[in-house]
């Protein structure tokens, strides 16, 4: 009886394909195989073997298997079979995720070998007339420990005249250096701990009490870093793997620095800037089981792990974890499940948990341990609501902030101010006719960018230039409304003529390196002014930041979204966070027009778990998530009524007794890139019923044949609601 294997392919399709065996071939599941597909040839992951294929088929044979050994081992294959049925995504494209970019294209599994040399003879035993093999091995001298061939070589030197010299024995293969070049007793150390910090320690289960998830609550600047130090220097083994997840690549550098004093080349990243090369050395060490400990974004929790042991996910709450299109799965969601399946302890860190983690905590289901004091001499900043109604504004500034930042300035501090939008002004509008600058493309306004005299959309990357006089009454009352990051920077650098004045946002960061150059400006300790967006509220360490200015803290209080009030609050708390780490006292200035709310009020006291728990007893009350599984069905065609039609169509399939659905609506941004979106919003008290009924929508939509042009996707556990 002929051999048979079920293929899964990198396409989003809902199914996998069968195969013949050829007889010289032994396949195993998650092994990479290339198979015709059409009149072409594709890398394939083996699902099944000996499979039973529907009958009146005549299957084509696998034409070959890329190794001898899976690719992705029975636990990452388990992990990720879980994941596409859970958020309802193809398999193919969910196990296509585990492997690096050269790996899904059908290259070999295999890096470069990089020889590293160093000098072991003496000059003298050349001949006169070898000049050049003299100038390398003097070279080489100068240089102690290894070098690469690549290094020799860009130095001027050739592979011929290395080859001469290893034939003569003066020069001899070496190991590779250790990158961080930080002493062996050095790294031996482990980290030193407040008592608050032991205590919290102490409190997290270890590894061989198998697996365990815990929610560590730690207020900004307790050290939750060192405690995860601490933990992973304790209690993992020498031969042992860890991951652990950050929510942004600005994070790694500064992880990966405070990791490496304590673990040195045992430290790899994985992130999306890294290159192909770099991918594939990264992956291939932990799919081979070196004891590395990876420290990744969201997708490094998908990669083969063959000894994984412990799993941290640090500042848990923040929603980059949520991937948002494609495979949209949740990486700390999926570490947690991960960490089931290798029987290991998760850590979850943040100061301001996700009302699902806390949920979880509060209910049982995860350990909840508590880091409420400042490492050090550090305390907690004081927060002050400015109410700014009434107030002159100079770019978005009231006069007491300014004053506020003067005198931290002339302190020998730092500051760092929080807007929430990058570009100059969200808006360009004519004070004549009223006229704002729209994108063609997408139902929102462009934003002025003008250190590059640009009108650009942030949603579709439509980019126009901008001008100075109305597009459509040519007034020259064209002006900027509202503040962004590059108009803050210049009020700022204006009032501050001496100061050197930062900002970092997605545009001053773009690229390598540059968030590299501003951490250590900041880092100096010399006075200036931090402008940015949310990408400085996130696990900065600064300690000569000894005041915050938000400029503006009312976006969230009125958004449709029922998670805007919590990402409010954790975006301010986050922020609030970065000042006074170090030993001066830290103050924030929360500008706002409503002081009187009641969730400023309650962040003015500093305390986040109070909050929470308002915001969980009012999610409790109206249903929403956590207390109700949701999932969201979107759809996207070349007209509103297209898409409107198709949710119309999938809503009789969804309602049951058990099943509520809101909708269908536009969305919050109906058009975007010329495409009009829709969506249809499903809520369920019993998640795995709601799976199960999703899977067979997602069956029945998948038979049927859809209009060209015309797009659904399922959101499972969505971030965003609007």
């Amino acid at each position: 009886m002929p051999r048979t294997a079920r293929i899964a392919l990198n396409r989003p399709l809902r199914r996998l394909f069968d195969y013949l065996v050829p007889d010289h071939l032994s396949l195993q599941r998650g092994q990479r195989v290339v198979v015709p597909f059409g009149r072409q040839s594709a890398t394939g992951l083996v699902a099944e073997t000996d499979v039973t294929p529907p009958e009146g088929i005549t299957l084509k044979p696998v034409i070959s298997a890329c190794e001898q050994w899976p690719a992705l081992p029975a636990e990452t294959f388990r992990l990720l079979s879980w994941a596409s049925d859970y958020y309802q995504h193809p398999l193919g494209e969910c196990l296509f995720t585990a492997l690096p970019p050269a790996l899904r294209r059908g290259r070999p599994a295999a890096e470069k070998h990089v020889v590293y040399w160093q000098a072991c003879g003496d000059p003298a035993l050349l001949p006169g007339n070898a000049t050049k093999q003299r100038e390398l091995l003097a070279w080489l001298q100068r240089h102690p420990g290894s070098v690469s061939a690549k290094q020799i070589i860009q130095a001027g030197f050739t592979q011929a005249q290395i080859k001469s010299l290893h034939g003569k024995e003066l020069i001899r293969e070496a190991p590779q250096p250790d990158p961080t070049g930080i002493p062996e007793e050095v790294r031996n150390r482990i980290p030193e701990l407040s008592p608050a910090q032991l205590d919290a320690a102490g409190q997290l289960p270890t590894p061989e009490n198998g697996f365990s998830a815990s929610l560590l609550f730690g207020i900004t600047g307790s050290g939750k870093t060192e405690l995860y130090l601490y933990y992973l220097k304790r209690y993992l083994g020498n031969n042992d793997q860890a991951l652990v997840l950050v929510p942004e690549i600005n994070l790694t550098p500064q992880t990966v620095a405070r990791f490496q004093h304590y673990f040195g080349s045992r430290i790899v990243v994985w992130h999306s800037a890294l290159n192909d090369a770099e991918r594939l050395s990264t992956w291939l060490k932990i799919r081979n089981g070196e004891p590395v400990i990876l420290i990744g974004t969201r997708s490094a929790v998908l990669l083969p792990f063959t000894g994984l042991k412990t799993i941290v996910v640090d500042e848990e709450h923040d929603s980059s974890y949520k991937q948002g299109e494609g495979f949209r799965y949740s990486g700390r969601d999926t570490a947690v499940y991960r960490a089931h399946l290798n029987n290991c302890p998760v850590i979850l860190g943040s100061a301001t948990p996700s009302m699902e983690s806390y949920h979880n905590a509060l209910t049982g289901k995860y350990a909840l341990v508590k880091l409420q004091e400042r490492a050090g001499r550090a305390r907690p900043p004081h927060i002050k609501l400015l109410d700014i109604r009434s107030r002159p504004l100079e770019g978005g500034l009231s006069r007491p902030a300014l004053q506020a930042i003067e005198k931290r300035i002339q302190a020998g501090e730092q500051a760092l101010v929080f807007v929430n939008r990058r570009g100059f002004a969200p808006v360009m509008m004519c004070f004549d006719c009223g006229h704002m600058v729209e994108c063609p493309r997408c139902d929102t306004r462009l934003t002025y960018h003008r250190r590059d005299r640009a009108m650009r959309c942030h949603h579709c990357d439509f980019q126009t230039a901008a001008t100075e006089h109305c597009p459509k009454c040519n007034s020259d009352a064209f002006k900027p409304v509202g503040q962004g990051t590059e108009r803050t920077e210049d009020i700022l650098s204006a009032q501050f003529p001496d100061t050197p004045v930062v900002r970092v946002d997605r545009d001053s960061t773009q690229r390598k390196g540059s968030i590299q150059s501003i951490l250590e400006t900041v880092n100096s300790g010399r006075p200036c002014i931090l402008v940015g967006t949310q990408m400085l509220a996130k696990g900065h360490d600064f300690p000569n930041v000894t005041l915050v200015v938000v400029v503006n803290a009312d976006g969230g209080l009125f958004s449709v979204d029922f998670r805007a009030p919590e990402q409010l609050i954790q975006t301010l708390l986050q922020v609030s966070g970065r000042a006074g780490r170090g030993e001066k006292a830290g103050e924030v200035l929360i500008q706002t027009c409503h002081s009187d709310h009641p969730l400023l009020r309650s962040l003015a006291e500093g305390h986040y778990l109070p909050v929470a728990d308002q915001i969980l007893a009012e999610r409790e009350t109206g249903q929403l998530p956590p207390y109700r599984a949701m999932a969201i069905f979107r759809a996207e065609a070349e007209t509103m009524e297209k898409s409107l039609q198709l949710l119309d169509a999938i809503k009789p399939q969804v309602i049951t007794s058990k099943v509520e659905t809101w909708g269908p609506l536009p969305a919050l941004i109906a058009r975007r890139a010329d495409r009009h979106r829709a969506q249809l919003v499903l809520l369920c008290s019993n998640r795995k019923y709601l799976n199960r009924h999703l899977a067979r929508v997602c069956e029945t939509l998948d038979q049927g044949k859809q209009p060209a042009g015309l797009k659904w996707m399922i959101d499972v556990d969505p971030q965003e609601t609007g």
